[in-house]
């Protein structure tokens, strides 16, 4: 079955709004874990907008073990104050997968993937050193990028970035974006690439792109989930995104 892979990003920048502790982001990670999701995503920026290097120390010794620790970022955004860049905090807290991302500060959110052809030669090295740390290397790319310099580069999946999906179906029409998806998973999965998918997912779209992109093996939802479970509550948000994927996908 697809793993759930809960973002906590909103939960610091809630926090961060205030300052102090609350709401504490350990303490929702425990809830979502607790709850069935299969691992936790942070993307630590170097503008520490929202989760920070400590949260990533904290979550990465609660996911030791238990659960899949997943930390996404820009290889070649430079250390900044407390930020020691992303490499440096690969090395020092070893999750098992890191989401390689092409964003800037200036960047809300992350809103396209990988250029291979202009990134690529950067990008070979970076992979090999997080892979000699012992990580799972995946590489946000956008539905329709021709993926053989991702696998020929070393990494061992893709991220497809679901944004313009998520409009799409937001619109009334997503058949022409999951076609997209479905033969980039294809093609990813012929070069012996694994497939995740992230970006704008959310409970009423989710199920709609897994059963038309099958072999997803792993989604990473924030956002939505975070701002659904202020009504329903993070454990029943968390339960009800696990029977979405479920319906979807057996």
């Amino acid at each position: 079955m697809t793993l759930l892979s809960v973002n906590v990003n909103k939960v610091a920048v809630l926090r961060n709004s205030r300052g102090g502790g609350e709401p504490d982001v350990a303490r929702a990670a425990e809830a979502v874990l607790a709850a069935g999701a299969g691992g936790i995503t942070v993307h630590p920026r170097p503008d520490l907008r929202h989760i920070r290097p400590d949260d990533v120390r904290v979550l990465a010794d609660l996911c030791r073990g238990r659960a899949e620790f997943n930390i996404e970022g820009n290889p070649f955004a430079a250390a900044r104050g407390p930020y020691p860049g992303l490499l440096e905090m690969v090395a020092d807290f070893r999750p098992e997968q890191v989401t390689l991302v092409p964003d800037g500060d200036g960047q809300i959110t992350s809103d396209h993937g990988f250029d291979l052809a202009r990134d690529g030669n950067r990008l070979r090295g970076v992979i090999a050193a997080l892979r000699a740390m012992g990580a799972r290397v995946s590489l946000f790319m956008d539905a329709g990028a021709d993926l053989a310099l991702a696998a020929e580069l070393g990494a061992d999946r893709i991220e497809l970035y679901t944004g313009p999906y998520a409009d799409a179906f937001a619109r009334g029409d997503a058949t022409a974006e999951l076609e997209r998806c479905r033969a980039s998973a294809d093609q990813a999965v012929s070069l012996g690439l694994g497939v995740n998918a992230g970006h704008d997912l959310s409970q009423a779209n989710l199920g709609e792109f897994l059963r038309r992109v099958p072999g997803v093996q792993e989604v990473s939802i924030g956002h939505a989930l975070i701002g659904e479970s202020l009504y329903a509550g993070l454990a029943t948000t968390v339960q009800a995104y696990l029977r979405v994927i479920a319906g979807a996908t057996t």
